[in-house]
């Protein structure tokens, strides 16, 4: 199995497991929210819903960014996946706007909940579930990198802080007489979901802007580059990343009297030593003779990443 086909498989089983556990935990909420009447449920309630909406949506996109490239898509579908990041983030902001308001009216009401054992047996049930599912998805993050995964594992994070929240509105509420203690934690959910969103959109939105990889590992990739001995320097180096995949290009300067035979070796050996190294990511490289300046006015594009100790090698 490819790692392209073994990250889409990841991608898609973890985005089953989503699903799954939002259908449980939707039964085991409601219910509790019925009998318990607390705001607190409610929110938690409302955001597994979304939860479940959110996790359809991510098995869609990841779906579709495991296509391979095609006629009109030769960059692949990868970008489906910052897509449902995306319209997770509007579903979690909608989320957090609707449980916020339901608890400033309720902070006037002074409306006690009742039967607190059931809604934090039901919280206790879904943070040991919600744990086990966080677990798995870092577990698929660290293997794929897939965007939509990660927002879905913040939304998730949320949800762990959520759980706990209830119990304490709960015991507040029913064992210790604090009445304002249930709207108080709705509150205090609404901006935690804000929050998570706000951090899900940045990732969404890096993704879709084609922004750099992180400095280290475009560090990495380029020391790895340069291993090669007939290498003489790089420039021009550009990154982005579409779902689970990465993409890279750059210029590789050989010596100007170099056979083009020659000069071609050189670049499939770079190509095999960076495919090993890394494995998901697809590289285009453009050959340059020594002292040719290709857009001798545009710094950024001839700016030189070669390391600096490139030039001592013995």
């Amino acid at each position: 199995m490819s790692h392209s086909h073994a990250h889409s498989h990841a991608t898609i089983n973890a985005a089953l497991a989503s699903v799954a556990t939002a259908c449980i935990l939707l039964a085991l909420k409601a219910f509790a929210s019925w009998h318990t009447g607390s705001v607190a449920m409610l929110g938690s309630l409302a955001d597994t819903g979304l939860d479940l909406l959110a996790s359809l949506v991510t098995l869609y996109g990841v779906r579709i960014a495991a296509e391979p490239a095609d006629h009109n898509h030769r960059f692949g579908h990868g970008k489906a996946e910052a897509l449902a990041a995306l319209f997770q983030v509007a579903l979690i902001t909608a989320s957090a706007a609707a449980i916020g308001w339901r608890a400033v009216e309720r902070l006037g009401s002074n409306a006690p909940t009742r039967d607190a054992e059931l809604g934090i047996g039901v919280s206790l049930i879904a943070i040991a579930t919600t744990f086990a599912l966080l677990a798995y998805q870092r577990r698929v993050i660290r293997q794929t990198g897939s965007v939509a995964i990660r927002a879905d594992n913040i939304h998730y994070q949320s949800d762990l802080l959520l759980n706990i929240s209830v119990i304490a509105a709960l015991v507040l509420d029913q064992f210790l007489g604090l009445r304002g203690a249930d709207p108080l934690f709705g509150i205090a959910i609404a901006l935690w979901l804000a929050w998570g969103a706000f951090k899900a959109s940045n990732l969404a939105i890096d993704q879709l802007m084609d922004k750099e990889w992180p400095e280290a590992e475009r560090d990495r990739f380029v020391e790895v580059a340069v291993r090669h001995t007939k290498l003489l320097g790089i420039h021009d180096f550009r990154t982005r990343r579409s779902g689970s995949h990465d993409f890279a290009q750059f210029h590789l300067v050989v010596a100007a009297d170099m056979t083009v035979a020659a000069a071609h070796d050189v670049m499939e050996a770079v190509e095999a030593s960076l495919r090993h190294e890394f494995p998901n990511t697809e590289v285009l490289i453009h050959l340059d003779p020594e002292g040719h300046v290709d857009q001798p006015n545009n710094p950024l594009v001839e700016a030189d990443v070669t390391p600096p100790w490139f030039g001592k090698r013995v």
